[in-house]
């Protein structure tokens, strides 16, 4: 009963930031990185922080911090959609934020220097991954809707490592923000207040997860956006591009903009594809870890290197 309340709290709160975004002009405007040609209302990923807000005092005792985490980083990232803030203040206070997760998982008495550092860039470079991949509709919320289920899945079949709440609320705050995202004409966007909380968020289960398990196949969770991110950065460098200025190559970018398919199609198949990998790490535990990795990291790159020059050949002749 409490989260059927919570999703309907939660689709009145889309409804009225609906309103309070009309009156503030709080939309986004399409530019070079955008898949989209259409204005439309920007920050509906403000719904996260909401969600965070109600498990900050559900589970305070236990999750204060990571969740005090979750809002300074989707609070500041909402004021970076509406007035574009200055690098180093966003950076600030995602190295904030990242800290106050770290203190939550007891990083800094569990790993040496080294792994701390690690442990910093991987952490920021998923949240700001998980960012860059948020370009059309329905990406963000389908594929982070199939991330959190995977996860739930194991926390209640395999290895329970955090209260279940953790999961199900953010899992109904994705499906709340769906029903106005996963759309031909998408009545808002998550902005980085949605894509970057959520990055958090889950990066935040998935450490916790693999510390409790001392088992990484679990990052695969996120290998579909993984593969993507990091071969354009990659293929960017190739070209000697500024890698932290918007661009249009990442593969679903092109799939969607110069092979034309549907933003919607294309959503699914990440979902879908991410879904397939999760389904295989849980029910392949007993097999060779280098075996699942590859079963999962090659037909990922292959696809993306073998399908990709052909849609950079349409991108030229368009």
């Amino acid at each position: 009963m409490i989260y059927l309340l919570l999703f309907l709290v939660f689709i009145g709160a889309m409804l009225l930031y609906f309103k309070i975004a009309d009156k503030y002009n709080i939309i986004d405007h399409p530019n070079e990185r955008s898949s989209h040609s259409a204005i439309t209302i920007r920050g509906g990923g403000i719904i996260f922080i909401l969600a965070a807000l109600i498990l900050l005092v559900w589970h305070f005792n236990e999750f204060y911090l990571v969740l005090a985490g979750a809002i300074a980083i989707g609070a500041i990232s909402f004021a970076d959609d509406i007035y574009t803030l200055p690098n180093k203040l966003r950076l600030a206070i995602h190295g904030i934020a990242v800290s106050l997760m770290f203190l939550s998982l007891h990083v800094y008495s569990s790993y040496s220097l080294l792994g701390v550092a690690l442990l910093y860039i991987l952490a920021i470079g998923i949240i700001n991954a998980y960012n860059f991949m948020d370009g059309i509709n329905g990406i963000t919320g389908s594929y982070s809707l199939v991330t959190f289920a995977g996860l739930q899945y194991v926390n209640i079949r395999h290895n329970s490592f955090i209260s279940p709440e953790m999961i199900w609320v953010p899992m109904l705050a994705c499906i709340a923000f769906l029903i106005f995202n996963f759309r031909k004409k998408a009545r808002c966007f998550a902005g980085d207040v949605g894509s970057v909380t959520i990055a958090f968020w889950i990066t935040f289960l998935l450490l916790k997860l693999i510390f409790i398990t001392n088992n990484w196949l679990y990052i695969l969770f996120l290998a579909v956006y993984g593969v993507d991110a990091v071969l354009t950065i990659i293929h960017r460098l190739m070209l000697k591009q500024n890698i932290f200025k918007a661009h249009r190559l990442h593969f679903y970018q092109l799939l969607s903009n110069e092979y034309k398919m549907p933003h919607l199609i294309v959503s699914s198949i990440y979902a879908i594809v991410q879904l397939a990998v999760i389904i295989l790490i849980i029910t392949n535990e007993n097999l060779n870890p280098l075996t699942i990795v590859a079963i999962v990291i090659l037909p990922l790159m292959l696809s993306y290197l073998i399908i990709k020059p052909y849609l950079m050949k349409l991108r030229i002749i368009q």
